[in-house]
This record gives C-alpha cells, structure tokens and sequence, in this order.
C-alpha cells in the first residue's frame, strides 16, 4: 500500500480501542499454546513472539514458566498496555519495538510464533525478506509456529488489505528452509461474533 504509514495505523487502534473489542481478541490463545507445547522445549528456550501487541500469550508463556520470551511489535502503546497488564512480571519479558520488516538482531531463538502478522505482508520482497529473516533468527532444528487467515477467512484486518493462505500456500511459501511438522485449520470467534478461519502451521528448520 503506497504511502501507508503501518506504524501511524497501529498506534492509532492501539491507542483508541480496548483490547477486549478488537478482532483479535483471544483471553486463551489455545492453537498457539497447543503448537508451543508440541515443541517440547526446555524453560529457558528462546521464544520470540511476531506482532504479539498486548495479546495474552505472553501472560500464559509466563505462567508456564519459560524464561526468555520476547514480544515484537510496531506499536509502542501496544507494548506499554502489555506491560501495564503484567506489572511487575513485565520485567521479565523482552520487549522489543519494531516493525518486523526492519528487526534486527544477534539472538537467536528456539521458537518464532507469529499469530497474524506475516499476512500483512503484500509484496513479494518483503515475504521473501520475513522468510530469509526467520531461517537467519531460528536455531538449526528450531520451531516456526505461523498462523493467517484461510483462504476461507476475511479478505482484510482492522481495515487493511491481508494475503489469506491456505496450510498448502503456507507449506509452499517456508519450504525452501522448513520442513512441515503439522498443520490445521480453526474458527476464532471475534469479539462481534464474527467467525474468522485461520490456518495455523508448525515447522522445523532444515539442518
């Protein structure tokens, strides 16, 4: 989208909705729960959460005890909502604010969970970067968990145009550098009522 000004967007909704109202809206993010738990990772896994915002994945990672997880999102009011909710056990979370197309760093992590964010993606280099991006960042035999809306799902979020990806689209777009674990569809029923189907798949970094 020529011009789109995303971070502007972002602060925007973050700044004029409560949390409860928005789309996204998931108390239990139980798919991502149920594909972090397939992973059997250790307590001091690295595990970096894509676009995670001010959702509830964070407060359930930390109530299961894992040790280093981060949250990456464009929006700082995103963030300090997240960090507001938690209190004192935002302290334990690295939070990092920066839009994903731009995300640099040295660590690397066991697992890279993105709910929703990668479909934002339109043009062509940008998905090829975000794949590059998480090959680069994900240990060798680490986790990718990414879920999209289906391509039974809305053709837009919070009034921005999204690619809808089949779990086939999905195994297609990361084969290059990820082996398939498993995939699904489900319902997520929005705060409205509105039933949104997303595809969820977990993969395995190529050794």
């Amino acid at each position: 989208m020529e011009n789109f000004d995303s971070k502007n967007h972002w602060e925007t909704i973050y700044k004029t909705k409560e949390l409860n109202t928005v789309s996204w809206y998931q108390p239990i993010p139980q798919t991502s729960l149920d594909f972090i738990e397939e992973a059997d990772l250790p307590k001091d896994a690295h595990i970096i959460d894509i676009g995670g915002g001010d959702s509830f994945l964070v407060d359930h990672l930390l109530n299961l005890g894992y040790l280093n997880v981060t949250v990456l999102d464009i929006s700082e009011v995103a963030i300090e909502k997240a960090k507001e909710r938690l209190g004192e056990r935002a302290e334990k979370v690295n939070w990092i604010i920066a839009d994903i197309n731009d995300f640099k760093t040295g660590q690397k992590y066991d697992l890279w969970h993105d709910r929703a964010a990668f479909h934002f993606l339109q043009g062509d280099i940008e998905i090829e970067n975000y794949i590059k991006k998480a090959n680069q960042l994900i240990v060798k035999n680490g986790t990718l968990v990414i879920g999209t809306f289906s391509e039974n799902g809305p053709l837009k979020c919070s009034g921005i145009e999204i690619k809808r990806y089949s779990t086939l689209n999905l195994t297609e777009k990361f084969k290059e550098y990820f082996d398939i674990n498993h995939c699904e569809t489900f319902d997520h029923i929005t705060p409205s009522a509105a039933v949104q189907n997303f595809s969820f798949c977990s993969f395995k970094k190529k050794e």
